[in-house]
């Protein structure tokens, strides 16, 4: 269809050039004789029977470039063609408003060429811009239209105060999405807001679900899955961050510019852009910290009853479990492998990365 398209159009060029300037190539020629060879129609039929030939030798040529475009076009991003397309349109409206005056000059060479010149020039320059800086434009785009949800008039002040602390967008990374349980957070309703999905973390999971590691792949899978389940399943709202901060190469880096750059909440499990977020001033969600808050109260002298199961790594320690999962070290436990006893608490060490509580057996207490 395409070559066909082709060379219709060198036919009628053909024809267009051979009817306007036939006669003229005639004279040039000196033929003059019969008059109706010099005629315009004679002239258009020559111009499309050459042209036609010519569409017929290099017509698999153009279909091929086109087709090599129309590939191209097809893997750019649509976020980057439309803003390279804005960009071109506007550069074509300044040359078109510069041309204007232009024009009306005399002089051939201003009036006709320069025009031109300027077109491709602005038109080119136009598309650049949009195409590089596509990034800071769809981020404006969005704090545009998180501005505007801020100023939606809520009656009374305690619904004001609710708004803009439960409005703030929530800014998932990459680790809290492979964990899995901010699904069941939202599922409950105790996540409020607007949960932000960065491009640039899909793209993280997509390349780790790809990975040759099972383990790697599994864990990227899950995060699709999760996701999936968030938009699908969860009455909440979910939108897509389409831009990207080309010119910061880590993920982390990235969430925390957004971060910023949003006035959101990041939401993650990774204890190191927990700290860093911190130090930087930005709003965290630590779903460990969650888990760890609603964890049942161990006080130091409680008694528990646990299954020592492995040896600890200092000497004579044995390693337990309650059962949300929590780790109990036992110290002089390493004789009680694969037995259930009492245990007396004596300290809780709780951080960010989980909580951890140490204990001795009840029996070795008593003999104390």
């Amino acid at each position: 269809m395409l070559k066909k398209i082709v060379s219709i159009f060198f036919i009628i060029s053909g024809l267009t050039l051979g009817y306007l300037y036939g006669p003229r190539l005639f004279s040039l020629l000196n033929i003059t004789s019969p008059e109706w060879l010099t005629s315009p129609y004679i002239g258009a039929i020559i111009g499309g029977l050459i042209f036609f030939i010519i569409s017929y030798l290099i017509a698999d040529y153009i279909v091929g470039f086109l087709r090599w475009i129309e590939d191209g076009l097809i893997k750019v991003p649509v976020v980057d063609l439309f803003f390279g397309s804005l960009g071109l349109i506007l550069g074509l409206i300044i040359a078109y408003l510069i041309n204007l005056p232009i024009q009306d000059i005399n002089i051939q060479f201003v009036s006709q060429v320069i025009p031109l010149f300027l077109t491709i020039v602005l038109g080119y320059l136009g598309f650049q811009v949009g195409f590089r800086r596509r990034e800071e434009f769809a981020t404006l785009i969005y704090l545009n239209r998180r501005e505007k949800e801020k100023r939606k008039p809520v009656s009374g002040e305690k619904n004001k105060e609710k708004t803009s602390s439960s409005s703030k967008p929530k800014i998932l990374d990459t680790s809290v999405i492979i964990d899995g349980r901010i699904a069941d957070i939202c599922q409950t309703g105790f996540l409020e807001g607007t949960i932000v999905i960065p491009q640039f973390v899909l793209g993280e999971l997509q390349h780790i679900a790809d990975s040759s590691d099972v383990l790697k792949r599994n864990r990227g899978r899950r995060g699709l899955d999760v996701l999936n389940r968030i938009q699908k399943e969860i009455p909440v709202k979910v939108e897509i961050f389409e831009g990207d901060y080309e010119d910061i190469p880590e993920v982390d880096s990235k969430l925390i510019k957004l971060t910023k750059d949003s006035g959101g909440i990041l939401v993650t499990n990774d204890y190191n852009l927990n700290k860093v977020s911190d130090f930087q001033g930005i709003p965290v969600l630590n779903i460990n910290d969650l888990a760890n808050a609603v964890k049942p109260v161990v006080l130091p002298g409680e008694e528990l009853v646990v299954q020592v199961i492995k040896d600890g790594k200092e000497q004579k320690q044995g390693i337990a479990y309650l059962d949300d999962g929590t780790m109990i070290v036992v110290e002089d436990g390493r004789d009680f492998i694969g037995q259930t006893i009492e245990v007396v608490i004596t300290s809780v060490l709780q951080t960010s990365a989980g909580r951890m509580i140490f204990a001795k057996p009840k029996s070795l207490e008593k003999a104390l």
